[in-house]
């Protein structure tokens, strides 16, 4: 029984919504998080980097988090940001020039990323939980959900496209042309139809957002402590996710960038693959897989199709049959020796959205060595590898929808 809850957002006021909300702060690169600064006054990214903090001057962690949580109070107080009276659902739909996604962003239990009715398919590194959780400690609020997948319900479906005939709360369009909308969902009957719905359903996926989720559970237990009347009904129990289907996921892989051949020359890396691969050389000619067990290769100025050959290959378990896991067992620790992947900075990755000719840019820099493709993973995998209790390989899935920060804030 997966439990969700409608809250009480914080949102930009309708006038200001589409100066306000942004891309992810990771995003940007110093030059873009300039321009966009000194061009909009109402960006949210004036609280994730307030302009009065000096670059030059170095502040602890604590100190650089109060200074987003002062610069919030700031948007706050100016009534750029408002808070809504009563609790909302709020059903958010994205369009973009090739997909439309449309889910419900709420408040999700921390208690069932705990008993496993969440379920990751990514590890996450402590360091940057702790990072994340401090964060969330100091501020006081989250303004990116963790997006969930569920297996797809008529009954939210159809609360779905009951809302997509009203008029919306929120309608605009940012500069790439996706267009982005939402409704405040308030009706008393539609909030217990969509609670009731979420009750039903067994399992919720973590798409997205592994690091976030985890760090919300760290921030519950300190809280929980620290909270001598703690009745766990409180905001810190809970944590802001966009809710979608599973089957309206867009899943695309990485690719591999790795800087050198751990002291093979070309001709022997090749020699040392034939083990376990056929492999065709395409020359000059762009070669991208089109099927499972299959794997691009860009070395020394050529692509080469890499087919994995079964017999010299043991599947053990599902995760096994992963292409991802497959390239690392095969060639990334025993060829390349990067034991670490998620770590070792021998490699690099890149989400393959939609430009597969990285492979050959990237390595023709001279950068990197050799560069591998792959085909994207079925979230049908994905979901027989978590239900195993397994993890995928980081990097593995790049999954959109991918959400603006500060369309909603929830705050503990």
């Amino acid at each position: 029984m997966a439990i969700v809850k409608p809250f009480k957002a914080v949102r930009a006021t309708g006038d200001k919504v589409a100066q306000v909300s942004s891309k992810a702060h990771a995003v940007y690169t110093p030059e873009m998080l300039s321009s966009k600064l000194a061009r909009n006054p109402y960006s949210f990214l004036h609280v994730t980097t307030p302009a009065y903090i000096d670059p030059k001057k170095e502040r602890s962690e604590k100190e650089r988090f109060k200074l987003v949580q002062k610069q919030y109070a700031d948007f706050k107080e100016q009534k750029i940001f408002t808070q809504d009276k009563i609790p909302a659902f709020y059903i958010y739909k994205k369009t973009t020039a090739s997909k439309s996604f449309c889910g419900i962003i709420a408040a999700s239990a921390v208690e069932d990323c705990l008993n496993n009715t969440i379920k990751k398919h990514e590890g996450t590194l402590k360091q940057r939980e702790l990072l994340f959780e401090n964060y969330l400690h100091n501020t006081g609020f989250t303004s990116e959900p963790v997006l969930l997948s569920y297996p797809d319900n008529a009954k939210i479906t159809g609360i779905l496209e009951k809302y997509s005939e009203y008029k919306a709360n929120y309608e605009f369009t940012t500069a790439n042309e996706d267009m982005h909308v939402l409704w405040v969902v308030t009706d008393a009957a539609d909030i217990k139809k969509i609670t009731s719905a979420f009750e039903e359903i067994d399992t919720l996926y973590i798409a997205d957002g592994h690091h976030r989720s985890s760090a919300s559970c760290l921030l519950a237990e300190r809280l929980k402590k620290e909270n001598a009347k703690h009745t766990g009904t409180e905001a810190y129990n809970f944590f802001m996710s966009y809710l979608v289907a599973e089957s309206t996921l867009s899943i695309y892989e990485f690719n591999r960038f790795v800087k050198d051949l751990n002291g093979l020359s070309p001709q022997e890396f090749l020699d040392a693959l034939k083990p376990y691969f056929t492999i065709k050389n395409y020359g000059q000619a762009f070669y991208k897989p089109s099927k499972k067990h299959a794997f691009s290769m860009y070395l020394e100025g050529e692509f080469y199709a890499l087919n994995l050959k079964e017999a010299g290959y043991t599947f053990t378990d599902v995760l096994s049959k992963l292409d991802a896991q497959i390239l690392y067992t095969t060639v990334l620790k025993p060829l390349l020796g990067i034991d670490d992947i998620r770590d070792d900075s021998k490699i690099v990755y890149s989400q393959n959205k939609s430009n597969g000719m990285e492979l050959k840019t990237k390595v023709d820099t001279g950068a990197f060595k050799v560069s591998f493709g792959m085909c994207s993973t079925h979230v049908k995998e994905l979901k027989e590898i978590v239900d195993a209790g397994l993890l995928m390989p980081p990097k593995t899935t790049y999954i959109e929808p991918k959400l603006r920060s500060a369309l909603t804030i929830y705050e503990f």
